[in-house]
Parts: C-alpha cells; sequence; structure tokens
C-alpha cells in the first residue's frame, strides 16, 4: 500500500498514533490517496486532533472534492463543531467557501439543524 494511501487511511480511522508516525516518517499530508482525496479530506471528522495534526503539517482544508466539498463543508453539515473550531482557529479554512450547490458551510448546518455551528458560524460573521 502506498504511502497516500496509508495516511489517509490512518486518518480516516482517526488512528493519531499511526497519522504521526507516517508524518514523521515523510508521508504527505496533501497526497492523493488511490480514491483521489487526501488525508484531510477523509479524516475522521471527530477526531479534531487528527485535524489539527495534518494542519500542522501542512495540509490544505480547502481542497474541494469533484462535488466541491472541502472538510469544512462536511463538519458544518455533520455538526462536528469542535473540528471546525481547529479549522478556524488554525486561520487556514475559508468560512465563506461555496460547494457544488452554492452553499456556504452555514448554510449546510442551517439545512440539517446544527445550531451549535450556526451560531459559531454566525458570530465569526459579526467580528468581520
Amino acid at each position: 500500500m502506498a504511502n497516500n494511501d496509508k495516511l489517509a487511511n490512518a486518518a480516516a480511522q482517526g488512528d493519531i498514533g499511526k497519522v504521526i508516525q507516517l508524518l514523521n516518517n515523510g508521508a504527505d499530508p496533501n497526497g492523493i490517496s488511490s480514491f483521489g482525496r487526501t488525508p484531510i479530506q477523509v479524516m475522521k471528522m471527530g477526531c479534531p486532533a487528527v485535524c489539527r495534526l495534518l494542519l500542522e503539517h501542512g495540509a490544505d482544508p480547502n481542497r474541494q472534492d469533484n462535488q466541491q466539498i472541502a472538510l469544512i463543508h462536511d463538519v458544518a453539515r455533520e455538526g462536528f463543531l469542535d473540528t471546525l473550531k481547529v479549522l478556524v482557529e488554525f486561520g487556514m479554512a475559508d468560512t465563506n467557501l461555496r460547494d457544488k450547490n452554492n452553499c456556504l458551510p452555514i448554510d449546510l448546518a442551517k439545512q440539517n439543524n446544527h445550531w451549535e455551528v450556526v451560531k459559531y458560524l454566525g458570530n465569526l460573521k459579526q467580528g468581520d
């Protein structure tokens, strides 16, 4: 199995120990897996520590798939506030990134009744 697939699999499983090991051994945090996605695109959304680790190693949180969906869309749609906070606090994720349907992360949170996420993203807007 190629390193890109190993890192993507470890991130998807939320295996922080394996993610650390692979990154320390030179795995590319933006490497494309055999499924055409990067580790941050497939990471276990409920693992903010994996998200932080990938970001610290240079992962691009704004990379979109063929549906123009980035991690910030996924975590907002699914209500993973802790991981969303890591993305925003790290300062690289674009909260104004639109998906294929022209939806912002806050729109996806509203559509799925994740009101804590909506409030958090709404407060960011007010701070602009």
